[in-house]
């Protein structure tokens, strides 16, 4: 089993904390994984993403030609990986920033109107990528979602952000729940 995900949206989403933790997931869970994240110069605003590749076997590259999934959390992001993702793979769009449909009729697509779920149920708009990743494990069924949410508590201890861990354990929940 191997899969590779493109996360990708504006700087300031979480698109490269996302992947940083489902790939420390894939870890906790026992699979081998590369994580290569890639944004601009700016903080809040710019281009940002990150390609996350989860295998039973050893990794060769974290390049991927042809991804298995994509989270497109705004509409630059799908327009530009949409053609990048394999026959019978996974997008997961951000409705509410992306205003039209997948083009392709060979991937599964999974439509969420995140910033909503993650302001509305959350509580908090920022939580927009724990919502987006937790969609994603519900459509892949790649892991487990308790792996998830133990790796991102785990992110969150050691960061010393302990008080972003019931709202992140929210946010993964209403995305999972979601689909």
């Amino acid at each position: 089993m191997e899969r590779s995900i493109i996360i990708s949206g504006f700087g300031g989403q979480g698109v490269i904390l996302a992947g940083k933790i489902l790939a420390q997931a894939g870890m906790n869970h026992g699979l081998e994984v590369t994580w290569l994240p890639s944004y601009g110069p700016e903080m809040r605003g710019g281009t940002a993403n990150c390609t996350v590749v989860l295998s039973d076997e050893l990794v060769g590259s974290p390049i991927v030609d042809e991804a298995t999934a994509l989270i497109a959390m705004n509409l630059p992001s799908l327009d530009k990986f949409e053609q990048t993702i394999a026959a019978g793979g996974h997008i997961v769009v951000n409705r509410s920033l992306i205003d039209r449909q997948v083009d392709r009729t060979d991937v599964n697509a999974f439509y969420l109107d995140m910033n909503e779920i993650a302001r509305d149920e959350v509580g908090n708009p920022r939580a927009i990528n724990m919502v987006a990743l937790g969609a994603y494990v519900k459509a892949s069924g790649t892991l487990p979602l308790q792996v998830v949410k133990d790796t991102m508590a785990q992110s969150m201890r050691e960061s010393g952000k302990e008080k972003f861990i019931e709202m992140n354990e929210r946010a993964l929940d209403a995305g999972y729940n979601a689909l």
